[in-house]
């Protein structure tokens, strides 16, 4: 009875084994989402520092992370600096979002969140706003994009 159940176990093995199929390509292993959060967390801690640092200091660090796709709209933010506070409880994905006039997604994992975005000028705050902004993982890295102040 033992050699049955051998038996029938191993023809069960090839009859699955013959039901796969091979793909082309090289395996690629994404990050989870607790490893994005992280990388969103940091990105926004480190557009803060360098906010202190800042205007020419924040400036840098938005070019240098600004998603490649749309290395080419950057806007310029002049004298001013962002505080920018993420609500990672609102932290979720955002497959359909494209940058405007983009007609298309970006490259890599969107999320969105909701943010406390303070605007400063010489330290001080000039204005207060509350909204949505879209941070990409792209290849292991959070990209965004530079906000534009509204005149």
């Amino acid at each position: 009875m033992a050699r049955v159940r051998h038996v029938a176990v191993a023809v069960a093995a090839l009859a699955v084994a013959g039901c796969t199929t091979a793909v082309a390509g090289s395996p690629v292993a994404i990050g989870s989402a607790a490893e994005d959060r992280k990388l969103v967390t940091d990105y926004f801690a480190e557009l803060n520092d360098a906010g202190k640092e800042g205007p020419t200091t924040q400036r840098d660090f938005l070019r240098r992370t600004q998603h490649p796709d749309f290395s080419d709209r950057l806007c310029d933010l002049g004298e001013l600096t962002l505080r920018i506070e993420p609500a990672m409880s609102t932290f979720r994905t955002d497959f359909n979002w494209a940058p405007e006039n983009a007609g298309k997604p970006p490259r890599g994992l969107v999320y969105v969140l909701g943010v406390s975005v303070s605007i400063r000028r010489d330290g001080a705050s000039i204005a207060e706003q509350i909204g949505s902004q879209r941070v990409v993982v792209l290849d292991g890295k959070a990209y965004g994009f530079t906000p534009c102040p509204t005149r």
